[in-house]
């Protein structure tokens, strides 16, 4: 039988250790330390710290980015875990040079870095633009919604918040009633205990929500209507996910399509994309113009976004700054022809009996002007000429003593329990006097091949970069607070991922 050297991984051992050879040349972590060192620009930090004549020394901002940095690149975002990275993990003590900062450091430091984040972002873009990996041609727009450090159960308007408080109150109020009954004729310890703590518990939670009362205002949409409010972080919304609803913020990245670098990032407490674009087109703006003096790195390139973006202040912006825009609207994949044999597509071959009606299954005469229902009733005309978003229609709608007794109820209706009768509009062309708007021209020059092509290569430009970050560095959630914070999380997340691209294609960056 063969005899084998005896092996124990669990053994320790002293070993002499020079920090700057645990950085090995060609890792993530040498191109860190070199472009921190050698490229960023640390005076910024300056007039953080007044010590110079009094006061204990304060920990160098370089190494603070660098254990950051590196933490967030590993998925780790606690600052107690980081700070127990620098006391255990090698790599972490060389980058830190055995400073060993405290978590209360560490976290102060994010907390307070959104006066300097923006040069630091700015300074790695620039060795970005250096090694050649910003083309400048194309640029795709995109946006991930993540949950933020706050609970969806805690949202609402302050009617509802009025309307939780009461609840709370009156269930404070029976459990006090219950106390004081049982009370006269002996409980157990351990149930009056429970008892005890679940009124601590909800006379917080009273309080929690009088005094966001008392300091709070509802928030008002561009639209004017009163959006919903966050107790432990109001400038978060709730917004829907394709994983559900969560409480959160909207990630925006512009990426350049060369070599996908980001290089323009914010992050904003809205689920809707429409007011998005222009805010974080006009930082791009600003970041270039402060590396480079350049006017506007975006006049002549070509741009892309989805759907979501798709609005007339948009669409109006770009034509305005010289932006060759190709944004998708919500009809666009129905309009393409390379679709057109897809099942999804062609909602008359879905095989699906119980389907609800649309209005090619209604029987219509324009020269009649009468509309037929599929139960074979008769609607009445309520619109001989509607105009719906630049198309001019005929609405018809069914009467009440028709539409309550139908057997199709469920398949003619979407809410047959709220909706009373049906109404359906026949569309018979744009209308004539209306000229055509900047969504109008959008869609006829994205429905080109040349406009499909260019809006075809958004997906293969900015997706990669939410699932490098996202799922390869670990960014499920943001673990701060307020859109300030969160936009330092994510800046400092994109930061990652732009000197991961300069570790792979631009080791030139690097000094001897």
């Amino acid at each position: 039988m063969a005899r084998y050297k005896h092996y124990d991984y669990s053994q320790a051992r002293l070993l002499p250790v020079r920090f700057e050879e645990q950085i090995l040349p060609g890792t993530f972590e040498h191109t860190l330390a070199s472009v921190i060192d050698g490229r960023i620009d640390l005076s910024v930090f300056e007039a953080r710290y007044r010590n110079d004549a009094v006061g204990a020394p304060a920990y160098d901002p370089g190494i603070l980015l660098k254990v950051i940095l590196f933490a967030y690149s590993k998925g780790v975002t606690s600052s107690r875990e980081i700070e127990r990275l620098c006391r255990e993990n090698v790599v972490f003590m060389a980058l830190s040079a055995d400073s060993r900062p405290h978590f209360t450091t560490i976290a102060g430091f994010i907390a307070r870095l959104d006066a300097e984040i923006v040069s630091v972002f700015r300074d790695v873009l620039l060795v970005c633009d250096e090694l050649g990996l910003i083309g400048r041609e194309m640029f795709a727009v995109d946006g991930v919604k993540l949950p933020s450090n706050a609970s969806k159960e805690w949202s609402g308007t302050r009617a509802d918040f009025e309307k939780k408080a009461q609840k709370m109150e009156r269930a404070v109020e029976r459990l006090m009633r219950r106390h004081r009954e049982v009370d006269q004729k002996g409980e157990d310890a351990g149930v009056r205990a429970a008892r005890e703590r679940q009124i601590r518990t909800l006379e917080t939670a009273v309080e929690k929500i009088r005094g966001f009362l008392r300091r709070g205002e509802d928030r008002v949409g561009p639209s004017g209507r009163v959006k919903k409010s966050n107790l432990s972080d109001p400038e978060s919304a709730k917004m829907k996910t394709s994983k559900g609803v969560i409480q959160g913020y909207t990630a925006v990245a512009v990426v350049d399509a060369k070599n996908q670098v980001v290089v323009g990032a914010e992050a904003f407490g809205e689920g809707q994309e429409h007011a998005l674009l222009i805010p974080v087109l006009e930082r791009t703006r600003a970041t270039f113009r402060e590396i480079k003096g350049e006017g506007d790195i975006l006049r002549g390139a070509i741009l892309t976004a989805d759907a979501g973006f798709c609005a007339e202040a948009n669409l109006e912006h770009l034509e305005r700054s010289e932006v060759d825009g190709y944004v998708a609207d919500t009809l666009f994949r129905k309009r393409d022809p390379r679709f057109a044999e897809a099942k999804r597509h062609r909602p008359e071959e879905r095989a699906d009996p119980d389907r609800r009606f649309r209005p090619a299954d209604f029987v219509f005469d324009e020269t009649a002007r009468s509309c037929i229902c599929p139960a074979g009733k008769q609607l009445y005309a309520n619109g001989a000429n509607v105009v719906i978003r630049g198309l001019r229609g005929m609405k018809f709608r069914g009467a009440k003593r028709d539409c309550s007794p139908c057997q199709l109820r469920q398949r003619c209706l979407k809410d047959p329990q709220r909706t009373a009768v049906r109404q359906v509009v026949f569309f018979l062309g744009r209308e004539k006097a209306r000229p055509e708007n900047c969504s109008a021209r959008m869609k006829r020059k994205i429905d080109t091949e040349y406009g499909r092509y260019q809006y075809g290569r958004r997906l293969g430009t900015v997706e990669p970069v939410f699932a490098n970050i996202c799922h390869a560095h670990g960014l499920r959630r943001f673990g701060l607070r307020t859109k300030r914070k969160v936009d330092i999380q994510w800046l400092l997340y994109c930061m990652v991922h732009n000197l991961g691209k300069v570790s792979r294609y631009g080791r030139a960056a690097q000094p001897e």
